[in-house]
């Protein structure tokens, strides 16, 4: 399997090459710098930006999958990486392929995400924390959810709650139509791992999942 791997230089990007390489992949990183990849021995390194279709399309030549953790690094202002990124990506895609895409999401992206909750949670998650710390964020992931579900792609965004550094537990909730009832948290090593699991499934595909503890 030959994946391209967008976001490799952040944590959860790191995590899920670090996981392809285990499963024997051929993987190729589009990053800007290279120097700061940890396993730029391992694999195809493109520098470059995922702003640039020309940067994008030659780290997409041959591949079969792209998984990407692309995301702001600042929630408190207005990056506008994924509203920028995500064209770019589905134009080359839709152009060029590959057809499939496993994107990092968060339970923030579709407006009916907290349907499950407590009503007093969902009010003050989405009356109070969507409009104040995650505003940006929150409009990121939006952005994204819209254009992958508006791309004909084989796409599927996996969408947490709040990511944490913990080791995997091994066990989480999975929920297509909404975050589970008082879902809060879950490690990126069970995202990645999830994500990594929908390289060659095809459950999710075309759907956005939450998970969570």
């Amino acid at each position: 399997m030959r994946v391209t791997i967008l976001g490799a230089n952040g944590a959860t990007g790191g995590l899920l090459t670090e996981r392809s390489l285990a499963a024997g992949y051929e993987v190729t990183a589009l990053v800007r710098r290279p120097a700061e990849l940890r396993f730029k021995e391992k694999v195809r390194v493109v520098q470059g930006s995922v702003f640039e279709p020309e940067d994008v399309a030659r780290a997409l030549e041959g591949s079969e999958v792209v998984l990407s953790a692309l995301g702001a690094h600042s929630p408190l202002r207005n990056e506008n990486v994924l509203p920028r990124a995500i064209p770019v990506l589905v134009a080359v895609m839709r152009e060029k392929g590959p057809g499939r895409v496993i994107a990092l999401g968060s339970a923030g992206a579709r407006g009916d995400s907290l349907k499950l909750q407590p009503a007093w949670r969902r009010w003050l998650v989405e009356r109070v924390v969507y409009r104040t710390a995650l505003k940006w964020p929150v409009h990121e992931q939006t952005v994204q959810y819209l254009r992958l579900s508006s791309s004909g792609l084989d796409w599927t965004m996996v969408m947490p709650p709040m990511l944490t550094n913990g080791r995997a537990k091994g066990s989480y909730r999975v929920d297509g139509e909404a975050l589970p009832r008082n879902g809060g948290w879950i490690s990126r090593e069970d995202v990645a791992e999830f994500m990594m699991r929908q390289v060659e499934g095809r459950e999710w595909v075309r759907k956005g999942v939450y998970l969570s503890y």
